[in-house]
């Protein structure tokens, strides 16, 4: 199936060419600043930068900017080479720097740290967006920036990476570095015209799609952000294992209580995903859909598979390239997604040990995907359709008892509509004087409107009797006249 996925992705799958011609005019591939900018994003981001350029319009040109303005202040708060004289002062003012033609910064050892030392080449493209575009980056700029800064003022040289502490610590910092990136992207959605103007005010749904996937980087990156001095796992879960330092997570001898550590971590993951299905379905516009549901689906996918997975203490545990064109081509629709959703929660919970501290809220956790994805999408209604159409149907094999409960409405529903239709004819029948109120029982009016309704129908049955019969001796008519043409004519 992974193999029949890639195959049918490398031959049908229809990409956006941000250097065609016609694209010219709003990717601006021709223009030698945007192109540059086109080549950073490349650079820094491999697998974000392609959902970025399927974004149609003009929208994916403003998120390649934006994503490269925090692409520079992330590159700023990793680098532990600069000091906090440096560093913090910088954090707080980079969205100035937006207004500031020709500024760079060249002292970043980053690996990313392109983005500093050719900053004015981003700067001059971000001069050229519109007004509404800009005001959006640069406010989530400097709330990013002083959130960052807070955090960094924390770290000291025995300590170079502040410590997450607690719950409320971690949900404020991935707030900070992705929370206000899903605020970002749903103003210059709303701004742009693709989605409705109310998308921009769902901050809480926003900041859990941030938090969705920045847990699930964090979880994930464990082994190397260890190794490289840096530890973004709060310590309130890894102490309650008996370990003194992250650094311990990752000893081999150690192993069960990581798990134990990593399937918390998990379970705090998963407690944003029922908001990020919510803002889903909010979304109108495809192209923007598929920016939000593919980084999402793949989210809960490497939950899935670093779940319990003492390889992840190891090394850095990835998806396989077959399994996530898969997901792809799945994430087009707030259904399927959330099916791909309900299904990874299951094998998640298929995984839980029942020694697991946390057995009970992992089940909970799952369960309330599990429920939402059947409160929205019932699985027991089947959706098909051809040439556009579509068409829901109950399931014929379906054991779920909502099935019955469901064609009961139906049921009820048609008859109260047949009624209404009926008491609306004998209505417009008293207005016209046809006939005069008559006294019964409720069985015996029912019986009165239907015969009423019938003796309404009776002209038409007339006309397209008469018509039928004129049809008929036409042709006959006709026969006669061919049969006589060809008995005596040569």
């Amino acid at each position: 199936m992974e193999l029949r996925a890639l195959i049918n992705f490398a031959i049908w799958r229809d990409t956006r060419d941000i250097t065609d011609v016609t694209e010219l005019p709003t990717t601006f591939y021709n223009r030698p600043t945007m192109q540059k900018c086109w080549k950073y994003l490349d650079l820094t981001s491999r697998s974000f930068a392609r959902v970025v350029k399927e974004l149609e319009g003009d929208l994916a040109r403003t998120v390649c900017i934006f994503y490269l303005v925090l692409r520079a202040l992330d590159t700023v708060e990793d680098d532990m080479t600069i000091p906090n004289s440096t560093k913090l002062p910088l954090l707080r003012a980079l969205h100035t720097k937006l207004y500031e033609p020709g500024w760079t910064f060249t002292e970043s050892k980053e690996r990313d740290r392109i983005v500093l030392d050719e900053f004015d080449n981003i700067q001059a493209e971000f001069a050229q967006l519109d007004p509404k575009y800009q005001a959006v980056i640069a406010d989530i700029c400097k709330k990013m920036g002083a959130g960052m800064a807070d955090f960094a003022a924390l770290a000291t040289p025995e300590q170079p990476v502040a410590e997450v502490n607690s719950i409320a610590d971690y949900d404020l910092y991935c707030h900070y570095v992705a929370g206000l990136v899903g605020e970002g992207l749903s103003g210059i959605f709303a701004a742009s015209g693709k989605e409705r103007a109310f998308i921009a005010d769902q901050l809480t749904l926003s900041n859990s799609m941030g938090l969705l996937l920045q847990k699930t980087n964090i979880f994930r990156d464990l082994h190397e952000d260890v190794l490289e001095g840096r530890g973004f796992w709060p310590r309130a879960i890894w102490a309650k294992h008996g370990f003194n330092s992250m650094k311990e997570l990752i000893d081999p001898a150690r192993e069960k209580e990581a798990l134990w550590a990593s399937s918390e971590m998990v379970l705090d993951a998963l407690r944003h995903a029922t908001d990020a299905l919510d803002y889903m379905t909010l979304l109108k516009s495809q192209s923007v859909f598929n920016f939000v549901s593919i980084p999402a689906v793949m989210a809960i996918a490497t939950l899935e598979r670093t779940f319990m997975n003492p390889k992840m203490l190891k090394g850095n545990v990835k998806i396989r390239r077959g399994e996530m064109v898969r997901l792809i081509m799945r994430s087009t629709n707030p259904r399927d997604v959330s099916y791909i959703f309900r299904e990874f929660a299951r094998m998640i919970h298929a995984k839980v040990h029942k020694d697991d501290p946390n057995l009970l809220k992992l089940s909970i956790a799952c369960g309330k995907i599990e429920q939402w994805t059947e409160h929205h999408y019932p699985s027991f209604i089947q959706i098909a359709g051809a040439s556009g159409q579509m068409a829901s149907s109950i399931d014929p094999t379906t054991n779920d008892a909502r099935a019955a409960l469901f064609s009961r409405i139906a049921l009820e529903a048609q008859e109260a509509a047949k009624k209404a239709r009926q008491e609306k004819m004998l209505a417009e029948l008293r207005a016209q004087g046809l006939i005069k109120e008559r006294v019964g029982t409720e069985e015996e009016k029912a019986r009165w409107a239907a015969q009423a309704e019938a003796d309404q129908a009776t002209p038409w049955l007339m006309i397209i009797s008469v018509v039928v019969g004129m049809l008929a001796l036409m042709g006959g008519l006709g026969s006669i006249i061919v049969w006589i043409i060809l008995k005596y004519s040569d």
